[in-house]
């Protein structure tokens, strides 16, 4: 089975460096915009069903790019991004006074990220493979699409390639609207081959 993962599109928050998690915001014009070109790019493949993260800025993202078929588009909260409890719609200018230890985790050692009632990065991984495995496991699907966050996916590709959590963030930057490709192989494991839009060869 072949599940591509795609960030959702440049929103209003990410132009403001406001926190999102799992609260809304909108696609800004260039995230529209990005949403339509990605439609446009991957107008070749032909997706047997579509899911998406509940989320809004997701749902347009997912409804702009593949709209135009003739495919469900289920929806999942399981997919939503990183909940980050009283982080969530301040910006990180903001946070990184007041929370300086946990802003620094966040973004340079994900592994000591611990906000009370917020999620760790370790929690998000395992909803994250929890979903997808379900996604692999009841569906008889060949080829899905996934419109997600980018946390979240980050946190999935970590997985697959074995890598400890506080390199969770190491490069390729997981751009608006990065396409990425996985494959579940006979074996159970996963495959990437395609992160962020480049070739990428590895197997768990």
């Amino acid at each position: 089975m072949e599940l591509h993962l795609i960030r959702h599109g440049q929103t209003d928050w990410n132009k403001e460096r406001r926190a999102q998690g799992q609260s809304e915001s909108r696609l800004t014009e260039l995230g529209e915009q990005q949403a339509r070109e990605l439609g446009e790019k991957l107008a070749h493949i032909d997706y047997d069903h579509i899911y998406c993260s509940s989320s809004q800025r997701t749902r347009q993202t997912a409804e702009i790019a593949f709209g135009n078929r003739n495919r469900e588009i289920e929806y999942r909260d399981s997919l939503r991004e990183i909940f980050l409890g009283p982080w969530e719609g301040r910006l990180y200018d903001e946070i990184e006074v007041e929370y300086g230890d946990s802003f620094h985790h966040f973004w340079n050692e994900p592994h000591k990220f611990a906000v009370e009632g917020a999620e760790s990065f370790f929690d998000l991984q395992v909803r994250a493979m929890n979903t997808l495995d379900d996604i692999v496991t009841n569906s008889s699907h060949q080829r899905v699409a996934i419109v997600s966050h980018g946390a979240l996916i980050k946190a999935v590709l970590a997985h697959i390639e074995a890598l400890p959590m506080q390199d969770l963030w190491r490069p390729p930057l997981m751009h608006n609207c990065a396409h990425n490709v996985i494959e579940r192989i006979d074996d159970g494991k996963y495959q990437i081959h395609v992160y962020a839009d480049q070739p990428f060869s590895s197997v768990r």
